[in-house]
């Protein structure tokens, strides 16, 4: 008979995964484990973090990772598995002889920007304790489109600057490359930043996906063209019959559509360019800033509205935040749950893959922005906001005059959308139900 529950944790993070800034990964640690919301958000770079203290666990991560953990029922007390993967915590069950507990909705994401306590004190569990530890504050911007653009561009340039000096000085980087907004403001601010840095621009690549009918492929020409910076392009051939929906499923995780459709063609990019250079490291990418700049169509999501999208507070980001009704444990919300189509590519195709949008510095100059007063709720003028924001920061910047091309999702640059639908389907019902069957065992007779 057991008198008292022993609680087990068990952290499938390696140690050496995470990015961190002027601090070790005892000491960014030590601060998760206070619990305090200002320690933790003193945290510089990319990690997801856990520290426990008795039978108290607390966890944080950044926005650019995904952190997961599962409870485990044990007869001497709960099991905590943490991992930034599902299949990596259904694999330790099965190693320890628990793998009829799992199922993919028994998992739970540490949300972004959040410190999570859980106490581990046997069954039932309580819930965990959400304390926020990034929390940019609305209207702290002027509406001046200058003097936005340039702090915006300018803390992209300090994030950019401060992984590059991690980066060591032989290795080269490459720019996953679409012409659009972000990827353009990410080529041209890393390109200013090396030359800056005296870094060798030979190391420097910009890689454009194209399965031969893309509209990406022209795109990233005239913008390369237009900047004088068309020896850096490289475009990779992608073959649209060699999409797998249940491959794009096992890595990504989820079944959301567009995020499906955007990890299958992020898939491809990375095998490609993997398949061509075999040593390759690091990439580059600009996901994160269409969420900075509330640049989606809004009319496209029934359930929301432009006063929802201004008055709720990184609502892109997040979702409708932890607490809400809306809000799934098993994913989050917003980019912290669908950064998966981003980081599960990459890491498959071992690559270290960074998006300087998605740091706190940068998110705290776009949530600063005065949106309502800008914008006096009209979606057009929301919509051009950030072309106009981006454009004049880079100038400022890098004092390059940059191309502003009409907005086009990433995974529809590739490959016609028609064409893209008939590989990859977009009801998320039928994905949903795929995603979940691949974890169900056959019944044996």
């Amino acid at each position: 008979m057991i008198n008292e529950y022993v609680e087990r944790v068990v952290n499938l993070i390696p140690e050496d995964s995470h990015r961190l800034y002027q601090i070790s990964y005892k000491d960014a640690c030590d601060l998760v484990l206070s619990g305090d919301p200002e320690a933790v958000s003193q945290i510089d770079g990319s990690y997801a973090l856990l520290a426990k203290e008795g039978k108290t666990v607390r966890m944080a991560r950044s926005l650019d990772r995904p952190m997961r953990y599962f409870l485990a029922k044990r007869e001497e007390g709960p099991a905590l598995i943490v991992a930034d993967r599902m299949d990596t915590i259904k694999e330790w069950l099965v190693q320890e002889g628990f793998e009829d507990q799992f199922h993919p909705s028994y998992t739970r994401m540490v949300p972004a920007h959040y410190v999570v306590e859980i106490q581990l004190i046997g069954c039932p569990d309580p819930d965990p304790i959400y304390k926020r530890f990034f929390d940019p504050q609305k209207n702290t911007q002027s509406s001046n489109l200058e003097k936005i653009g340039r702090q915006y561009i300018g803390a992209l340039a300090e994030e950019i600057a401060k992984w590059i000096s991690t980066v060591p000085s032989k290795e080269p980087i490459g720019v996953c490359f679409s012409g659009g907004i972000d990827s353009g403001a990410v080529f041209l601010t890393t390109q200013h930043v090396m030359q800056s840095m005296g870094a060798q621009l030979s190391r420097l690549k910009a890689f454009t996906l194209n399965f031969g009918n893309g509209e990406d492929l022209t795109q990233a020409q005239a913008f390369m063209k237009q900047t004088n910076n068309s020896l850096y392009l490289e475009e990779i051939l992608g073959d649209i019959t060699h999409l797998d929906l249940n491959e794009t499923l096992k890595i990504l995780e989820d079944y959301k559509p567009l995020d499906v459709e955007c990890a299958a063609m992020g898939m491809a990019l990375h095998e490609g360019i993997r398949n061509q250079y075999p040593d390759w490291n690091f990439l580059i990418d600009g996901d994160g800033g269409d969420e900075n700049l509330k640049d989606y169509p809004i009319e496209e999501n029934p359930e929301l509205t432009i006063k929802s999208v201004l008055h709720n507070q990184m609502l892109y980001h997040e979702g409708w935040g932890v607490g809400k009704i809306k809000h799934s444990l098993t994913y989050s919300g917003g980019l912290s749950r669908s950064y998966t189509r981003t980081y599960a590519p990459a890491k498959h195709y071992h690559f270290e893959g960074f998006s300087p949008f998605t740091r706190p510095s940068v998110i705290n100059i776009s949530e600063g922005i005065p949106y309502i007063e800008m914008t006096d709720y009209d979606h057009k003028r929301l919509y051009g906001l950030k072309g106009d924001i981006v454009a004049k920061g880079i100038k400022a910047v890098t004092g390059v005059d940059m191309p502003i091309f009409e907005k086009r999702r990433f995974q529809h640059g590739a490959v016609p959308v028609e064409q893209l639908r008939q590989a990859i389907t977009d009801n998320e019902q039928l994905l949903r139900r795929r995603f979940h069957s691949m974890h169900e065992e056959p019944v044996k007779d």
